[in-house]
């Protein structure tokens, strides 16, 4: 039997596209680690030690009691420690305040968001285009929610206001929206007072805004003296009335991809649901890595952990952006978040005018990329017709410093051969 044979019970599953391209190169020979190759196609950042960070943990002490089943929502103190966080973070002074209640742990961002999918009953899912890529085969597994795509234009440099919000709420009648914020690929934020008025619209219109934060530390925007970061949180008014749901870990913010430490913050009644979820889809994340995580998530720990990341990151962003702008991979708007640039090659040469022409060609080189036609969220394929984001390309400023100098180089050669300059 070969190995692409199929059995009768069993669908085909698509691959992500950080999995997809991944693969792709590991059939040339890729190799995690491997100083050869340049994987600007990675969804995480470095995760070694960075000036002014807290120093990494390299090992985690295992309690004989860690080694049972942690409690499918988490255990209660690192709930307790994240509602704490938030608090301190963006609700000093106000009422309203998380508890471990309205917190609860996951396996990793995919699994808190397929947790989150899974509760939702039969209603109208808002999602915009282009988003995260894992979207796609979420939106399609779950059957009782009907998934509603909203295009965002590159030429308005993907803006969406408050009012445009309150529009396809009430003429797509959508009980709930999906997004990335800040937004994953292109980078744009919804931030301030917009991001506190797109609150406001949802707990007005009663539509549970269901935000993915896990780049909400990689801001390239923020005003001097503030700390740069950004959450929905700051603007709820009541923690277990207002339809804010929100996800983030350890992932990306933190520098610990590995770990696939995860959460929800959200009303008490959505954690009941998505903890009721985990215990049938996933059964809870890890007990000794829950308990690990405790000091990580002490307040001075954060604030010196994301100083680092934004003077180090931040330094990456502009020289990368820079270099790419004159290769002729242009940005509809330069990214205020993440660590992405959302590249246009449409004025490049063939074949690096099509993302997936640009990533065979780079994959030559040793680079990875992820073509942009996988962030045109499309569950079940029912849009047939060619992706609008074809001629763009997701190219990561996660990987060290060398290493995007490197690639910088080689994209520069690979432009300069089809060129004939």
């Amino acid at each position: 039997m070969s190995d692409d044979t199929s059995l009768p019970a069993f669908r085909t599953v698509p691959r992500t596209g950080v999995i997809y391209v991944t693969t792709e190169a590991t059939r040339r020979g890729y190799r995690g680690g491997d100083p050869d190759w340049c994987n600007l196609g990675q969804g995480q950042p470095e995760t070694g030690d960075l000036p002014g960070a807290p120093p990494r943990i390299s090992s985690v002490t295992v309690d004989v009691n860690d080694l049972e089943y942690a409690p499918v929502a988490g255990l209660w103190e690192v709930r307790e420690a994240i509602a704490s966080l938030y608090n301190r973070l963006y609700r000093r002074g106000l009422p309203s305040q998380y508890s471990a209640e309205n917190v609860s742990l996951s396996g990793g961002g995919r699994a808190a968001l397929t947790r989150a999918a899974a509760s939702l009953g039969t209603v109208n899912l808002g999602h915009f285009l282009p988003d995260y890529t894992a979207y796609e085969e979420l939106l399609d597994v779950f059957k009782a929610f009907t998934a509603i795509p909203i295009l965002l234009e590159g030429e308005r440099g993907y803006a969406f206001t408050h009012e445009d919000l309150r529009r396809e709420i009430q003429g797509r009648g959508l009980s709930a929206l999906l997004f990335s914020n800040p937004c994953n690929p292109t980078g744009k934020l919804v931030q301030g007072d917009e991001l506190a008025r797109w609150v406001s619209v949802s707990r007005e219109l009663d539509c549970s805004l269901l935000i993915d934060e896990f780049y909400s530390h990689y801001l390239w925007t923020s005003r001097p003296g503030h700390l740069p970061v950004e959450s929905a949180a700051r603007y709820v008014e009541d923690v277990n009335k207002d339809p804010i749901v929100l996800f983030d870990g350890f992932t990306k913010n933190w520098r610990y991809p590995g770990w696939r430490m995860t959460w929800t913050v959200g009303p008490r009644q959505v954690i009941d649901a998505v903890s009721s979820a985990g215990s049938f889809l996933d059964g809870g994340g890890s007990r000794p890595l829950q308990r690990a995580a405790i000091p990580l998530l002490e307040e001075q720990l954060v604030v010196k952990e994301t100083l680092a990341i934004n003077q180090h990151f931040r330094e990456k962003r502009d020289r990368f952006h820079s270099r790419l702008e004159r290769l002729g991979i242009r940005t509809d708007r330069p990214p205020d978040g993440t660590f992405y640039v959302w590249g246009n090659v449409a004025g490049l040469p063939a074949p690096l005018n099509d993302g997936m022409g640009f990533f065979r060609a780079a994959l030559d080189e040793k680079i990875i990329t992820v073509p942009g036609e996988f962030f045109d969220v499309n569950p079940g394929k029912r849009r047939a017709r060619p992706s609008r984001f074809r001629s763009y390309v997701r190219l990561s400023f996660g990987p060290p410093m060398e290493v995007l100098e490197k690639a910088l180089g080689r994209l520069e050669a690979l432009v300069l051969r089809y060129t004939g300059s």
